[in-house]
């Protein structure tokens, strides 16, 4: 059995790593070729959430990247409606999961699953601008640091990598699921969910899907899988809409940043679109064959191969740093001029950079170390706590507070 599970886990990273790797890519091009200042100028209005959402599509960024983003977008002086509408669009999709589920469950779905992730969010958007503000929601995020990304090849390749750092874990998590489904859940087990009809098999999945953090791209191989098992392809739509841009986290920022209100209509744009979007997929597009990918039937090219090698370097790389990291952390001595800080907004090793950077500019720090999971920040030296603060928040992100 345990030969299986290591072939399957094979088999899914060879048809994985070649679109993943696209994806990375492509998101590097983006961030390297859009102008610093289209957001802050077109972000606005009805036509903004319609930027917005067409702006976020195409943008891997799962829920723990997306919050800081779309909040950003707030901070910056978007509308509600756009940001929120941002943060209901981008973690459905991006480059790299449209062309993981064109591989895994065929470009119908994928192409849907995008149109469906661009109406929701627009129809969330608008919907939020129509709403008044909550004022007894905190929404003071302070204003964008002044750093300008940088740009050039060296700023693609960071960006590329930057963004499997943010969700490295979350891929491995969805690979090894869906090896284990492939290996342990037989072909049909879960056809039971058809008996519910499309919206019942809906509801069961999203009542799962909802507090869970689910990537869109990770997700998809366990998606793939449970069709295979019989689950309806509509309902892993929902699997695939509605639970990457839900989980605790996410509500919970968004509760902060913009008032139960606009939670509600994030809630509700989320069940009410994944739902019928999934029994809309089931009535239209029938699926009678299954998903796209189906292991072992045939060979796969040196491209492939050579993707998965690559990948899978990478992913040894940051799983070995990231072990260095704890490693460090708790062996390390604390220092009587040291102070350990809460940090909130950081998505990204992108992020764990620009406050060291901001920090160290600090008079009074003699150095500074940014750590993720938690996220915090250890100053050791002179400098006043509300100048460390203020550095903070200036850089974009936030104290917390207990």
């Amino acid at each position: 059995m345990a030969t299986t599970f290591a072939n399957a886990t094979v088999e899914i990273m060879l048809e994985l790593a070649p679109w993943f790797l696209l994806g990375m890519g492509v998101s590097g091009l983006l961030h390297v070729v859009l102008p610093r200042d289209f957001v802050e100028r077109q972000l606005a209005g009805r036509g903004g959430v319609v930027k917005a959402v067409f702006l976020g599509i195409p943008l891997p960024l799962c829920s723990c990247g997306v919050i800081p983003a779309g909040l950003g977008l707030k901070r910056d002086g978007a509308s509600n409606g756009a940001s929120l509408g941002f943060l209901i669009s981008t973690p459905q999709t991006g480059v790299d999961s449209i062309l993981v589920s064109a591989s895994f469950l065929g470009w119908p779905f994928a192409l849907f699953k995008v149109i469906a992730a661009g109406i929701t969010g627009i129809a969330g958007g608008w919907l939020a601008d129509r709403v008044p503000e909550d004022s007894s929601s905190a929404r003071d995020f302070g204003q964008a640091g002044s750093v300008e990304s940088a740009r050039g090849v060296g700023a693609f390749f960071t960006h590329a990598y930057d963004l499997l750092a943010s969700i490295w874990r979350w891929l491995v998590f969805g690979v090894l699921v869906s090896a284990a489904i492939d290996v342990f859940v037989p072909v049909g087990t879960l056809s039971v969910f058809a008996e519910l009809g499309a919206v019942g098999a809906g509801f069961a999945v999203l009542l799962i899907s909802l507090p869970l953090y689910v990537c869109a791209t990770a997700s998809v191989p366990i998606a793939a899988s449970l069709v295979a098992s019989g689950m309806p392809v509509g309902a892993a739509l929902v699997f695939l809409m509605a639970g990457p841009a839900t989980n605790m986290a996410t509500m919970g920022a968004i509760f902060r940043g913009f008032g139960g209100r606009h939670l509600a209509i994030y809630l509700a744009v989320l069940i009410v679109g994944s739902i019928g979007f999934g029994a809309l997929f089931d009535s239209l597009i029938t699926t009678a064959s299954g998903p796209a990918h189906i292991h072992g039937e045939h060979g796969f090219p040196w491209w492939a191969i050579a993707s998965a090698i690559a990948l899978t370097a990478m992913l040894a790389h940051l799983a070995l740093r990231d072990a260095l990291a704890w490693w460090r952390e708790h062996t390390r001595e604390a220092t009587s001029d040291e102070i350990s800080i809460e940090v909130s907004g950081m998505s990204c090793n992108k992020c764990v950079r620009k406050v060291e950077t901001a920090l160290l500019d600090v008079d009074g720090v003699r150095s500074a170390e940014v750590l993720r999971n938690p996220d915090r920040a250890i100053v050791r030296g002179s400098a006043a706590l509300d100048a460390i603060h203020a550095a903070i928040e200036a850089a974009g992100y936030q104290v917390a507070t207990s």
